[in-house]
């Protein structure tokens, strides 16, 4: 059952996508931004951290204001009147000013570069104990590749492209990313290449690996592991002719028939994932090699046998997969038998700008030919045979494997997903109402479930936080008294455009000033996080937190996070809460998708909603145009 700390499988809403920023400059004679130093000693990467602000504590008085706005439109006037009073009385309590002044006290410690990082990491992930799939990993859809149309040939070229991209990484010769000129935290990276998640109790752990040492990448395909190294003896990275001769030769030794399926292991509840990879350590001394060689590995490829075609098929495979042919406590490539592909995000040590800004990397150099595939021909000779990673397996340990595949055959069976990929008009279309297009799509999303449910939704938006030391994310709560008033008056027939489209402009408005307040640190929701972390043993739980709109209005039924870029045709991950929905979403020019994920069995029905208020918010503001239009020529007229 998922939990409402379960809040950062979203991810962070980007502000760009960046496969044309630059990658990596000299900074000798760098002028940095004002307010920036640049360290030279830390590599052009890592060049501003150091100067990088620590996130704030906002006010009491600010939070406790923001709180009670964003409560009103799901509470009654009666419930809003106890919340009002339980947040004024917390507001004014010695308490509430003891737990600010501690909160502001951890934050000023020396050598502490987030108050929040360190909580939230295990609260959120680490510490959480339910599969990583379907509830915190997340997964990319790739565009198609029309030159690279089978398995060995597209996933040589992924891999190959990849190498670049890690060497600047590793090297921290990287370009890091900007928004508005301000640098962006960059500490995350480390856990790009080379890393893996733990199952530990009663909180996981990560570890990142040496990439000189451990130079090579492990394939899967019918559940076995096989590791082929990135370079020759002699230092040569392989060329993509030379990968996709060992991809081929992974999918000849792999052979017809599935192998034990070790890695769905990993889909299971973390505690029974830890116990498992006990059993694994103890049934033979040559298991632990074989771990840490699969957990070594610059990322897995995973060599699925089925052709996905529809945006639904390709998406599922790539949010689950049949839970087989997987590792997911590490980042994974996903290539399948008709050359499509697709990544699956291992989200517990950074958010989704880092991942996407890699596979925009990745598939625009592919895509524009300016990926350096080295030589076009190859000698098979001259390559070693993959090596096949083969586990030692006992009754204890299938036992385990056949009850994590049975557990998660029910998880993801009682899952269903649908796309929704609008074509009526898209970003293009919304600037020309001067309207921002994020704000517009969160908007659709509070029509549709009002038309739904007869309500708002309560809703979380992401918006990532890495302006500061080791930032992640802050939570925009998109449901607002502005888009609560916008949705009544669409759905009364008796109301004219033009006050719909005041509404919605109005609507609009709040969005992108609680988008700012998110960027800026200044959300709620993690600051009475923190609060609440700073209470001492004894001392009562305040009753804002015991308060029933508390509980009601942080149960996150849309789950919502935009990751918008040309090289990405779909992307999604899990729901947060039992009864709500994931709904990611992109904006591109012309269309905007979402993908909807849920437990409910009532996806279907929340696409049809969406689909149709995504047309009637688009007639209305053209209706209300043209009356507003109408009223100037008449006014113009007048005056003549």
């Amino acid at each position: 059952m998922t939990s409402m700390l379960r809040l950062t499988t979203r991810l962070a809403r980007p502000s760009r996508s960046f496969p044309m920023a630059p990658l990596s400059r000299k900074t000798s004679t760098e002028v940095p931004p004002k307010g920036y130093a640049i360290d030279p000693t830390a590599g052009p990467m890592l060049r501003f951290q150091a100067s990088l602000p620590r996130l704030p504590v906002p006010t009491l008085a600010s939070t406790a204001a923001k709180y009670l706005e964003s409560t009103r439109p799901h509470l009654t006037s009666a419930e809003f009147a106890r919340t009002e009073a339980a947040v004024n009385d917390f507001v004014s309590s010695p308490l509430a000013a003891q737990l600010q002044e501690r909160l502001q006290a951890r934050a000023a410690e020396p050598g502490m570069l987030s108050w929040l990082s360190e909580w939230w990491n295990d609260v959120a992930y680490m510490g959480y104990r339910d599969p990583v799939v379907v509830f915190v990993s997340y997964f990319y859809v790739h565009l198609n590749d029309p030159l690279r149309t089978t398995p060995a040939a597209r996933a040589a070229s992924l891999v190959k492209a990849i190498l670049p991209f890690r060497s600047m990484v590793e090297s921290k010769e990287l370009e890091p990313e900007k928004v508005k000129g301000a640098p962006l935290c960059m500490a995350s990276y480390k856990w790009l290449f080379h890393a893996c998640r733990y199952p530990v109790k009663p909180s996981d752990t990560a570890r990142k690996f040496d990439p000189a040492t451990h130079n090579h990448v492990v394939f899967l395909r019918k559940n076995k592991f096989f590791l082929v190294p990135l370079a020759h003896p002699s230092g040569e990275e392989l060329s993509a002719a030379e990968l996709e001769i060992q991809v081929n030769r992974v999918i000849q030794l792999a052979g017809d028939s599935a192998g034990t399926p070790v890695g769905a292991l990993t889909s299971d509840n973390r505690d029974n994932w830890a116990d498992a990879r006990a059993a694994l350590l103890a049934a033979d001394p040559s298991n632990a090699a074989t771990l840490e060689a699969i957990e070594s590995a610059m990322i897995l490829v995973c060599l699925d046998d089925t052709k996905p075609v529809t945006r639904e098929d390709i998406s599922k495979a790539c949010w689950t997969g049949d839970g087989r042919n997987r590792f997911y406590d590490k980042h994974q490539l996903l290539v399948f038998e008709n050359g499509r592909s697709g990544f699956i995000g291992e989200h517990s040590c950074m958010d989704g700008t880092p991942t996407l800004r890699l596979n925009e990397f990745v598939l625009a150099t592919l895509a524009t030919g300016k990926a350096d595939l080295g030589p076009a021909s190859a000698s098979p000779e001259k390559l070693p045979s993959p090596t096949e990673l083969g586990f030692v397996l006992n009754v204890t340990t299938r036992d385990l494997i056949a009850g994590a595949e049975k557990r998660f055959d029910e998880l993801v069976g009682a899952h269903e997903l649908h796309v929704l990929h609008y074509e009526g008009y898209g970003k293009d279309l919304v600037k020309t109402f001067g309207v921002s297009p994020d704000a517009w799509a969160q908007l659709v999303k509070q029509l549709a479930f009002h038309k739904m449910n007869g309500r708002p939704g309560r809703t979380y938006e992401s918006a990532q936080t890495r302006k500061y030391q080791l930032g992640r994310t802050e939570v925009i709560r998109s449901a607002s008294n502005e888009s609560k008033a916008w949705a009544e008056a669409m759905l009364d027939p008796r109301e004219s455009d033009f006050k719909r489209a005041a509404l919605f402009r109005k609507a609009a408005t709040r969005h992108i000033q609680y988008s700012a307040w998110a960027a800026d640190g200044q959300g709620v929701d993690r600051h009475l996080f923190g609060l609440k972390r700073m209470l001492k043993e004894g001392e009562p739980v305040p009753e804002i937190y015991t308060d029933a709109a508390f509980g009601r209005t942080n149960h996150w039924e849309l789950s919502t996070s935009q990751l918008s870029s040309p090289y990405v045709d779909g992307w999604g991950y899990g729901e947060v809460v039992p009864d709500g929905y994931g709904l990611s979403y992109a904006i591109g020019d012309r269309h905007i998708r979402w993908t909807i994920t849920s437990a409910r069995g009532d996806a279907a029905v929340l696409k049809h909603y969406l689909a149709e208020a995504a047309t009637e918010a688009r007639d209305m503001m053209e209706r209300a145009q043209k009356e507003e239009r109408k009223a100037m020529q008449m006014e113009g007229k007048s005056k003549l």
